[in-house]
């Protein structure tokens, strides 16, 4: 992968290795109702203007998750304001969009992903990016520690607890 210091065109470098997980995470922890590209777009314009403020002391993938997901932040807070204006000014036929209709299959797994991430930005944060992290990402308790700056035994008690979490909200809704 591409390092920081050494290499003159350093942010061409990150973008080209790292555009793709950045979506990956963006797209799994923002869910269906985040553009994922504007969300990679942001990242990447705060990679640009922090780039020479990185010291290297943590991992670059670490650094980029936590730009990741204060801008999932940023955006979900965003969405919260806009629902609650459209609220406020009784405009909320005006602001969703319309339905299409679409095949019986679409239509189940829309639903499905629909739960799953309406589950999901249920749980904590904590819980939430761990979760994701394991379950989506495929990534181990240890990959997970060093991402999140956490002890092993830490994640392993938080996807525990973000798993139980997850079931009992499941359960609920069915």
């Amino acid at each position: 992968m591409p390092t920081v210091s050494g290499d003159p065109h350093g942010f061409d470098a990150i973008y080209r290795g790292y555009a793709r997980l950045v979506a990956r995470w963006a797209a799994r922890l923002g869910g269906p109702e985040i553009s994922v590209d504007d969300v990679v777009q942001d990242v990447f314009l705060v990679v640009s203007r922090r780039l020479p403020e990185f010291r290297g002391e943590a991992k670059l993938t670490t650094w980029l998750f936590r730009v990741t997901e204060k801008t999932i932040r940023n955006v979900r807070r965003q969405r919260r304001r806009r629902t609650w204006f459209a609220r406020l000014t009784r405009r909320i036929e005006e602001t969703a969009p319309a339905p299409q209709p679409t095949p019986v299959e679409d239509r189940e797994r829309r639903e499905a992903a629909d739960t799953f991430y309406r589950i999901l930005e249920t749980l904590p944060e904590k819980h939430r990016n761990v979760l994701v992290l394991h379950e989506l990402e495929a990534m181990s308790a240890l990959e997970i520690a060093e991402l999140l700056g956490m002890k092993v035994a830490t994640v392993r008690v938080t996807l525990h607890r973000a798993r139980n979490a997850f079931l009992a909200k499941l359960e609920v809704r069915s």
